[in-house]
């Protein structure tokens, strides 16, 4: 998921640190379908922060990831980061469950001027919902490549450990 993190004046707001919180745990659903990934778009002008959270994990933790932005590598930076309204923040976070259905959000912790907070992140207050993509078959849709405007498999080894 995209997140853009933007202050809402002149002053700086500091972002201290991003959690994930799992309120629920399940088997994946036996019938699951396919997974479609929407992928190959163009970036904005922001280069953005990358993250992954392994949700298979007990104790899930969001880490600091390099990441790749149009083919410019980017190294792993952690927090803290300085957002105002002038200077937004993109965090791109790469959730990951090869074991479980987990229902989860994030906390972001914020600090300004003296002040302190934490920014809940979820589905319209409701928890994200990820599951297993184990042995699905899988799809992209080709914009631009080999055959343009059509859902083309993806090998079953590229999606190994993604979350959906």
């Amino acid at each position: 998921m995209q997140i853009t993190v933007q202050g809402r004046g002149s002053a700086a707001v500091v972002l201290e640190a991003l959690h994930v919180r799992v309120v629920n745990r399940a088997a994946p659903a036996a019938d699951r379908g396919s997974v479609y990934v929407l992928d190959d778009g163009c970036g904005a002008g922001i280069t953005p922060r990358f993250f992954s959270v392994d949700l298979d994990a007990h104790q899930s933790l969001v880490r600091s990831m390099p990441g790749d932005d149009a083919g410019t590598k980017i190294p792993a930076i952690d927090f803290p980061y300085r957002v105002s309204l002038q200077e937004p923040e993109v965090l791109v976070v790469s959730a990951l469950n090869e074991s479980c259905t987990c229902d989860w959000y994030l906390n972001l912790d914020w600090s300004s001027q003296g002040r302190t907070g934490t920014v809940r992140i979820d589905d319209n207050g409701r928890p994200f919902r990820s599951t297993s993509t184990k042995g699905l078959p899988g799809y992209r849709y080709d914009r631009v490549y080999h055959q343009p405007g059509r859902w083309v498999p993806i090998p079953a080894a590229n999606l190994s450990g993604t979350g959906g």
